[in-house]
Parts: C-alpha cells; sequence; structure tokens
C-alpha cells in the first residue's frame, strides 16, 4: 500500500542522509579513559621529564633544559598530525604506513578507532609522539646546539619513530610476526634508548667527563619530576589497553609494583655499595622499573610485575656503571642504561612472564615460550639496527646545516645564558 511505501521510502532516505555518528558505538566509558590517559603522558614530559632532567644537570644550563623540552612537545605535536600519524598507522607497506592521513585532511568528527573517536586516538599516540624523542634529550645535555637539537629531532621522529610505531602497532611488519609490545618498550624506550646512546658517542663528552663533571644541582627537583613520571604512567601504560577495562586495571598494578621494586632494590644497593643512600638513585630506579615494565604491563599479572621491578632495577644499575664506568660513554643521564635496557630487557621477560605460570594472559595459541622469545628477540635486534643506522645519518644530515657541538666558551659559561639568555636562577 501507499502508507509502507512512503514509509520505506522515508527510513531509507535517513539512513542515507543521517551522518554515520548517530549510529556510532563510541563507548564514553572507554573515550573518557583514553582523554585522562592523555593528559597523563603529555604531563610525563611537561613538566615530569623535564624537571626530572633539570635537577640532574648543572645551574647554568637548567633553562636550556627546560626548553628543549618544550620545543620537541609543540615541534613533535605539529609533526605529528603533518605526517607522523599517517606513516605510523595508515594503511601501506609492512615497513612504513601511507599518506592517506596527511594532514589529516579527511578527519571528521564522525570516524572512530575501535570505540574511541579517532580523534581521540590521534591525540593519544600523539603524547608517546612527544616523549619518546624528549627523552633523548637526557643524552646530550650541557653541550649540544638548540638548532641541532631542533633539526636532528624532528627527522627522527618522522625516520625512525614513526616507521617502528608502524611494524608494532599500526599492522606492520613485527605485528605481524606477534611481537609483543603493550606499551612501548621497543617503540619508545628501545628507539629512544639506542638513539641517545648513538647521539652520545658521535658528539662526544662533556669537557670535564668523567672526573670533574659537578653533581646533580636539585636533587628535589628531580624527584618532583620522577613522581610526576610515575603517576603519568599509569595512562601510559594503562591508556594502552585504549579500554576502561580489566586489561587497563592490571597494567596500572604491575606498573606501580614494578616501579616501588626497582626503587627499593636501587637503594639497597647504593646502600650496601656506598653506605648511603641517594634520593637521585632511588627515583633513577623508579625509572628503571617503569621503563622495564612497559612492554609487558598489559600480557602480566602481579608476580611478573615484581620480577619486571627487581630485575629491571639490578640490570639496569649494572648498566649504568658499565657503559659510564666502563666504557666511559657520556650518555649525560642514563637514558641508554635506563630506558634502552630497561625497554629491551621488558621485551624479552615478557615472552615467559605472560604465561599462565606467573599468573600472565597467556601466549598466544600455539605459540610456546621458546618460540615467543625468537619472536621478541628478532623485533630487537631490528628496531636496534635501524635505530642505530638512521640516528647516525640524521645526525650527520644535521651537521651539514650546524654545528651539533655548542663552542668551548659556550660549554664552560653554561648554555643559559649563551643560548636563551636566561638564567634559572637569580643572582642577587
Amino acid at each position: 500500500n501507499r502508507r509502507s511505501v512512503v514509509k520505506l521510502f522515508l527510513t531509507t532516505l535517513i539512513i542515507l542522509l543521517v551522518p554515520k555518528f548517530a549510529f556510532a558505538e563510541v563507548n564514553s566509558g572507554d573515550t573518557s579513559w583514553i582523554l585522562t590517559s592523555t593528559a597523563l603522558v603529555l604531563f610525563m614530559t611537561l613538566p615530569g621529564l623535564a624537571l626530572f632532567y633539570t635537577g640532574l644537570v648543572q645551574t647554568k644550563n637548567a633553562v636550556s633544559v627546560l626548553m628543549h623540552h618544550f620545543s620537541i612537545a609543540c615541534l613533535a605535536s605539529i609533526l605529528w598530525i603533518i605526517l607522523g600519524y599517517s606513516l605510523a598507522f595508515s594503511e601501506g607497506s609492512t615497513w612504513i604506513g601511507g599518506l592517506s592521513n596527511f594532514l589529516l585532511k579527511d578527519l571528521s568528527y564522525n570516524d572512530l578507532s575501535g570505540s574511541i573517536p579517532e580523534a581521540t586516538f590521534i591525540g593519544f599516540q600523539m603524547t608517546f609522539a612527544i616523549i619518546t624523542p624528549a627523552l633523548m634529550i637526557g643524552a646530550f645535555v650541557e653541550r649540544m646546539k638548540f638548532l641541532a637539537v631542533i633539526i636532528f629531532l624532528s627527522l627522527w621522529l618522522i625516520i625512525v619513530y614513526a616507521p617502528v610505531t608502524h611494524w608494532v602497532w599500526g599492522g606492520g611488519i613485527l605485528s605481524e610476526w606477534g611481537v609483543m609490545d603493550f606499551a612501548g618498550g621497543l617503540v619508545v624506550h628501545a628507539t629512544a634508548g639506542v638513539g641517545a646512546l648513538v647521539t652520545a658517542i658521535t658528539i662526544g663528552s662533556r669537557k670535564k667527563f668523567p672526573k670533574s663533571i659537578n653533581p646533580p644541582h636539585s636533587p628535589v627537583l628531580t624527584m618532583i619530576g620522577a613522581c610526576m613520571l610515575w603517576v603519568g604512567w599509569f595512562g601510559f601504560n594503562g591508556g594502552s589497553a585504549l579500554t576502561a577495562g580489566t586489561n587497563a586495571g592490571m597494567a596500572i598494578l604491575v606498573t606501580h609494583i614494578a616501579a616501588a621494586s626497582a626503587s627499593l632494590v636501587w637503594m639497597i644497593i647504593e646502600w650496601l655499595r656506598f653506605g648511603k643512600p641517594s634520593l637521585v638513585g632511588m627515583v633513577t630506579g623508579m625509572v628503571a622499573g617503569l621503563a622495564t615494565v612497559t612492554p609487558a604491563s598489559g600480557f602480566v599479572g602481579v608476580p611478573g610485575g615484581i620480577i619486571l621491578g627487581l630485575s629491571g632495577g639490578v640490570i639496569c644499575y649494572l648498566a649504568v656503571d658499565f657503559i659510564r664506568g666502563k666504557l666511559k660513554i657520556d650518555d649525560s643521564l642514563d637514558v641508554f642504561a635506563v630506558h634502552g635496557v630497561g625497554g629491551i630487557l621488558g621485551t624479552l621477560l615478557v615472552a615467559i612472564l605472560a604465561t599462565k605460570s606467573f599468573s600472565g594472559i597467556g601466549l598466544a595459541e600455539g605459540q610456546t615460550v621458546g618460540g615467543q622469545f625468537l619472536i621478541q628477540l628478532f623485533g630487537i635486534v631490528i628496531t636496534v639496527v635501524w635505530t642505530i643506522i638512521f640516528t647516525y645519518l640524521i645526525l650527520k644530515f644535521t651537521s651539514l646545516f650546524t654545528s651539533l657541538r655548542v663552542v668551548e666558551e659556550e660549554e664552560i659559561e653554561g648554555l643559559d645564558q649563551r643560548s636563551h639568555g636566561e638564567r634559572a636562577y637569580s643572582s642577587d
């Protein structure tokens, strides 16, 4: 009849014309959690990591460290929108994403990523793109030219970070292999740690290293920054679940346990070795535990979190001693020893600790511990080799436009006054 035909016509017209967000399955709980996590991860860099690193340098270089972090946060945000997100998360090859999301020109309110708006996912991933190059700043503080930092880390974000992100989280080669990296053991900590080590070796040590380097000027600032990192890491690891469910809850719990365990281990080692536990040492242990648990956080249970914290505290402490004491490499704030070694260690151990025997979620069906361990190892090797090669090439390319190091007089006087015309503390 005529009424039925009209009703069918109107229904069809509504389906065709009403924006698709009217029918979208946006989960408000998941979206709220990822929005919160986005704020927490940005909080890790600004001001968390910035204050953590600032307290560890000399007074005359405090402003320069803050300047590096703030400028990189701004640059990384713009680069992520222009090209980084597209290369990391667009459909492309197994090695790199495509350009379909260049400038995010086709992003609309309607677009979803799982149960959350794609805009929310883009913002969350942007904060990871901010903190990863920011971590590297600790390797070359007090001696790298500001212009060189800007050029180098901008290119590094696009050439190193974005492809590795695609490999692991964007459906690329490591994802196809089945590599387990929940929140960035490879994507963030291995790339930043290895890149930091290459940079420290390439630009050389500070003039007085290792005999006459002044101690951290403000353990207080470092501790405040460390506390911000600890709290922010709940969004870093818990947010990587991309849902507000049991996975996020367990990730946060094991993250906290690992941080506490590693802090205590570092404190005890220093106490036994030097007779005095230091605040800087204890908070460094915390960061080591957090870096180590990151790749495993969504796959392991509480026993795994404790083991990762204890092992991260011991191994990263030994790595600091070896790199700074034996190899005499001036990775100024121990970026590789803490983040690189911690991230790689956690990436390997997840093959064991994710099993049901350690209260983990279990490995993929039919996968053995040995098989998963080899997959993790192959993922590490590819990530490390890629990072070494392209970090070095980017540094050399940067040196064509500006010197990597400040002049000797500027290093002696301090970067604050000579590079930025400011002082962190009044001399009055």
